[in-house]
């Protein structure tokens, strides 16, 4: 049977698994990049999928490009410190081989036609077959470091903010309803004075709305050399962190429960 293949649903479905599989291994590395960055990577990695078997590549080449495209798609997640995009990286090949794999034993077992070497063209396949694949992996992703990260959420916690040879000491807690990003980067939330002891305040400009009590208010952030995070005896130390600066008083940090997942003995 001579399967035929339509370019914008290949350019649909491999943006929404390259996406997907992006986003995996944001959750797993604990990379704190944009959505709109895996976004762009996405498109781009789609792109080259759909036209890769034009060029005609066989053998060592083949694989070079493969890897190198790979390596490349890395960009999407943030890349300072070097270690965050070679776990980000890592955890993208991973789980992409994790998901071929399962796929090609899928079609193998139900006996279904695929071709190897160009991607899988699915014209006798619904689309969603691999959506959905994808999908279940990156919900069960999140799902794993979820409950690893869910027994800090609770526990108060001493913080210290770091802003150049600045510092803070504070009292925090993780808070699961903090929801605030600020270019896809989670916010953890301070009291005004302890911001006052770090930075101008009035000199900020990053800011991003949040809904108060007393209506929407601009919340007013910076980023954060790093955080020390003690947690009992252990010490975590997460670089390059959102820090917003709370409109009304409180008296204790507000951590983000995604920087839980970074306090994780994993």
């Amino acid at each position: 049977m001579t399967m035929q293949v339509y370019v914008e649903y290949a350019l649909a479905e491999n943006f929404c698994m390259d996406f997907v599989l992006l986003a995996c291994a944001k959750f797993a590395s604990k990379n704190r990049c944009g959505y709109l960055r895996l976004a762009i990577g996405a498109a781009l990695g789609a792109c080259f999928a759909v036209a890769f078997p034009l060029f005609g590549l066989s053998g060592f080449w083949s694989v070079a490009v493969k890897i190198l495209s790979g390596l490349a798609l890395g960009l999407s997640g943030r890349v300072k410190p070097i270690k965050s995009y070679i776990k980000f990286t890592a955890a993208f090949l991973a789980f992409s081989a994790l998901l071929g794999g399962l796929l090609i034993a899928i079609f193998s077992l139900a006996g279904m036609d695929y071709a190897a070497g160009q991607g899988y063209i699915l014209s006798s396949v619904p689309v969603g077959i691999p959506l959905f694949a994808a999908l279940v992996l990156a919900f069960v992703v999140r799902r794993v470091f979820r409950r690893l990260a869910a027994k800090y959420k609770r526990t108060e916690l001493k913080c210290v903010i770091y802003v150049g040879d600045k510092s803070v000491e504070q009292t925090g807690f993780f808070d699961s309803g903090n929801k605030v990003y600020c270019g896809g980067a989670p916010v953890s939330v301070i009291p005004l004075s302890a911001a006052c002891a770090l930075v101008d305040v009035s000199a900020l400009r990053e800011g991003v709305r949040v809904n108060t009590v007393a209506g929407s208010r601009l919340m007013k952030i910076f980023t954060a050399d790093k955080i020390e995070i003690y947690n009992g005896e252990n010490l975590h130390t997460i670089k390059y962190v959102k820090i917003g600066i709370s409109p009304r008083v409180i008296t204790r940090a507000v951590l983000h429960p995604d920087l839980a997942e970074e306090c994780g003995d994993v």
